[in-house]
């Protein structure tokens, strides 16, 4: 079985891509930081819209600052999408890891404009949660704004349920 290939649903490490049809998730490592803060830039980390983690130094340095503290939280944290022909990452979906003694993860997504509107949210949504459950998460959830109405939308595709609302946001979650 190639397990560089495979739904998330059958995978449980963090060193290889989960690849569905539509779309890769790739596992953002402290090495891949490390090597971003240094400087030192591959082809593969551009941005689909020109962005990327290059240009937001806080957050690499903070996700090495967690690892550091709390050690690694494979197979949860930080996640690339990309689409599986194109080098460019779409997206990202990150698991605050690691699970919490109640078996909970909280988790968040994004994608580039341009890759909006075409169903592959909730495919990176699907398989998030596919990877909590095959890792012995309990529940996950989730926060949307208020205004992002797409970003709802998707939440209660898969199956989330509203959990609590301020007037700002809404946070969402599933129990498996």
């Amino acid at each position: 079985m190639d397990r560089s290939r495979m739904s998330v649903a059958h995978a449980t490490m963090n060193d290889v891509d989960t690849t569905t049809p539509s779309l890769a998730l790739h596992p953002f490592t402290v090495e891949d930081a490390e090597r971003l803060l240094s400087g030192e830039v591959d082809p593969h980390d551009g941005w689909a819209g020109g962005y990327s983690f290059t240009d937001e130094p806080e957050l690499l340095r903070e996700f090495v600052r967690a690892v550091r503290m709390s050690g690694d939280p494979a197979p949860f944290g930080p996640y690339l999408v990309r689409l599986p022909d194109e080098g460019a990452a779409i997206g990202g979906v990150n698991l605050f890891g690691p699970l919490s003694d109640d078996g909970e993860i909280e988790f968040a997504f994004g994608l580039v404009p341009a890759a909006r509107g075409r169903g592959l949210a909730e495919i990176v949504v699907g398989e998030a949660l596919a990877l909590v459950r095959a890792n012995g998460g309990l529940v996950a959830t989730a926060e949307a704004e208020i205004a992002n109405l797409p970003a709802r939308r998707v939440l209660e595709r898969v199956g989330m349920g509203e959990r609590s609302r301020t007037s700002e946001s809404i946070t969402y979650a599933i129990r498996f």
